[in-house]
């Protein structure tokens, strides 16, 4: 017995599975450079500047001061009097080290001048103010 023979279909390639991993692979990507965002202080609204430069140094402090006044060291909170003593803790004997402050642009401009003071009082501490392009 013979079977009998099938139409010739022409061969077709299906798409549908092909777009279904390009877009999942596209939202993977996506979603994993939202995480892959280097945040070196807490987040704070920086007041903007139109001349803001950015600088490169080889050893970064962060010092970040939010809208309550709050005041925090490479990210953990720090009282504002042990500020002097934790910054030459950190510069050691290191003659190149920048500290950048982080001041919330609600922030108390006397508490920030007064974190400034301190920092000037460490030797070997080079000074910037975060700031971000209107």
């Amino acid at each position: 017995m013979r079977l009998p023979k099938e139409p010739n279909i022409p061969a077709q390639i299906n798409i549908v599975p092909m777009i279904d991993i390009v877009f999942t692979l596209l939202t993977f990507f996506i979603l994993s450079s939202l995480f892959l965002s280097n945040s070196e202080a807490l987040p704070v609204n920086l007041p903007k500047a139109n001349t803001a430069q950015q600088s490169k140094s080889v050893e970064k402090i962060i010092i970040t001061i939010n809208s309550q006044g709050d005041v925090s060291l490479n990210r953990k909170p720090t009282a504002f009097n042990a500020l002097t003593e934790q910054l030459r803790t950190l510069v050691g004997k290191n003659q190149d080290v920048l500290v950048v402050i982080n001041a919330d642009e609600k922030a108390n401009m006397g508490l920030a001048v007064a974190v400034m003071d301190k920092v000037r009082k460490v030797p070997g501490t080079k000074l910037a103010i975060a700031t971000q392009r209107p």
